[in-house]
């Protein structure tokens, strides 16, 4: 999908297998996630703040 602007998240690793999040947020009203190893497979798509509820929950679950 080329409207949207995918940024790999901080925290995936570099190599080749490892397990990679990329993020859009470029479209109003929608956030976009897929896996950078499946450019072309499925992404899922939630509001933004759906998200930043996420993210603050994620961020305080370390693994």
């Amino acid at each position: 999908m080329s409207e949207f602007e995918f940024v790999k998240s901080s925290y995936s690793g570099g190599d080749a297998g490892q397990e990679c999040v990329e993020v859009a947020r470029n479209i109003p009203r929608v956030v976009v996630v897929r896996d950078s190893k499946d450019a072309d497979g499925p992404m899922i798509r939630v509001s933004p703040s759906a998200w930043t509820s996420f993210a603050i929950s994620a961020g305080r679950s370390r693994v």
